[in-house]
């Protein structure tokens, strides 16, 4: 039997990871303690422990467990599963339904299992590494509470590590092995001692300690050029992010791919590359930061490696679309401004005056409304707090991409305005 499956947790006080499901006065510590259960959805990624779950709640409620993988099965194990309920329901037995990766069930698969839900045949449970606002019928969401699980964070990670080499009577691991094992694993606590199985095998009894050099024997490839907190990391996402500000979209995906080759989490560089849509493009190509959108979701809906080449095309985007700092300047500057100068009153003009008291202060007196105004501005109107320059300006485009045009705009406006407050025309 694989070490994995000789570690499962036989106990809920076993589990390791999961605090915000499994802790005190917890969603399922809740239902395992009062044997009260609901269908439910467990999403996370691999490893983290969503079929032992499944398992312990079954025998946590006193229920029989039927298991289909929606890899393997289809219509007729869903009827062999219907027909097995009802049987043990005949017997006065509860049972749970535990469908492993639901996700790749089709709707009507999916929908197959409604009307036995709603008659309450059987407890539904299903697995999925998968977005479930995506993947799953609404239908079938409505009728279940969605718990998240998280990657087994690394202190849970080595102090399993540790029950493995005990349970295999390995040679112990050296501080640097224990850590490249654990970024190796990336929270999975499945991959994490399969791949330590394969190590105490290479290392055999005649060894004293398994050490680094013994790792890259064992696992070689495989193994992580960095772990997700160490200088390597933060030094080559400071690279990509550079690339892409460059405007070198070759280094950039260089960068990408080195990231994706240590075992980078790809959703990690999603959210990176959101930031520099905003951060280093901004409105100079407004449609930057929409695509890397795009992409993420690709990746959420697909997964590795499929969905990697949506990222890889918002990365190169991303390096050759103009490129303004503009917003992020903008953004820094009024930030400055607030944590300064405090909270200004709002000006009596700009006020909401939903109540006639509110109207007899002078709430919303004098203010012009835009869309009434010669092309939608009201040349001259402040709308800074009374103590501020009503001209103050952060934002300040740069001559790139569609920031050409939106600082000739501004610039229009904003001598209209100027000679609005001097009593002079609007003018054009």
């Amino acid at each position: 039997m694989p070490l994995a499956e000789r570690l499962r947790p036989q106990s809920l006080d076993e589990v390791i990871g999961q605090p915000d499901l499994l802790g005190p006065a917890k969603p399922l510590r809740v239902a395992f303690e009062t044997g009260q259960l609901s269908s439910m959805i467990l999403w996370g990624p691999p490893g983290v422990g969503k079929t032992t779950l499944a398992r312990l709640t079954a025998q946590a409620c006193g229920a029989e467990m039927i298991a289909i993988s929606a890899v393997l099965g289809g219509v007729k194990e869903i009827r062999e599963a219907v027909e097995q309920a009802r049987l043990w329901q005949a017997q006065g037995r509860r049972s749970i339904v535990f469908v492993d990766e639901v996700h790749r069930f089709n709707k009507s698969q999916q929908d197959a299992f409604l009307p036995h839900v709603e008659a309450g045949l059987f407890t539904f449970i299903g697995a999925t590494t998968e977005n479930p606002s995506f993947e799953l019928n609404s239908a079938l969401l409505s009728r279940a509470t969605v718990h998240v699980l998280q990657p087994i964070g690394a202190t849970d990670l080595a102090a399993l590590l540790e029950r493995g080499r005990q349970a295999l009577a390995a040679p112990p691991l050296s501080p640097e092995a224990v850590e490249q094992l654990v970024a190796y694993a990336d929270g999975d606590a499945r991959r994490l001692l399969n791949a330590f199985e394969s190590v105490a095998r290479v290392a055999g009894p005649a060894a004293e300690v398994i050490d680094a050099a013994l790792l890259e024997r064992a696992l070689g490839a495989q193994l992580r050029r960095y772990d997700k907190g160490g200088d390597v990391f933060f030094d080559s996402i400071s690279a990509l992010h550079k690339s892409v500000r460059g405007s070198n979209p070759d280094a950039a995906l260089y960068w990408f791919m080195r990231m994706l080759d240590g075992g980078a989490d790809p959703r990690y560089i999603g959210r990176r590359l959101v930031r520099m849509a905003s951060e280093d493009i901004g409105l100079a190509d407004p449609r930057a930061l929409r695509l890397v959108l795009d992409a993420l979701e690709a990746y959420e809906r697909l997964g590795s490696p499929e969905g990697d080449l949506s990222l890889a095309q918002a990365v190169i985007y991303l390096a050759v679309a103009p490129k303004s700092n503009a917003v992020y300047n903008a953004f820094k500057a009024a930030q400055r401004t607030v944590q300064q100068a405090g909270s200004a009153p709002v000006p009596m003009h700009l006020r909401n005056a939903p109540t006639a008291l509110m109207q007899a202060l002078g709430a919303g007196q004098a203010y012009r409304y835009a869309h009434d105004e010669p092309d939608a501005f009201a040349a001259g109107v402040a709308y800074f707090p009374d103590r501020m320059d009503p001209a103050t300006q952060y934002y300040v485009p740069v001559p790139r991409g569609l920031e050409i045009r939106i600082g000739d705009k501004l610039a229009d406006l904003r001598q209209r305005d100027a000679a609005a407050r001097r009593g002079k025309p609007g003018g054009t």
